[in-house]
């Protein structure tokens, strides 16, 4: 048997998201030392959650 494919175009596409973000982040940070990488993660993450488990482990480097 044949299954009829029904193509639903999708409104919001996160995976196409998620690979523009990762790219502007790639491009604004590519040309930064550790200390700077540092500061922009600091500075453009909001939950004190994940920040503070990245600055662990950025620390023990």
């Amino acid at each position: 048997m044949i299954a009829n494919k029904i193509k639903v175009e999708k409104q919001f596409d996160s995976v196409k998201l998620m690979r523009q973000i990762r790219d502007e982040i790639s491009l604004e940070t590519q040309n930064m030392n550790f200390k700077d990488l540092k500061l922009y993660i600091n500075n453009h993450l909001s939950d004190k959650t994940v920040k503070n488990s990245i600055d662990k482990s950025l620390s023990n480097n």
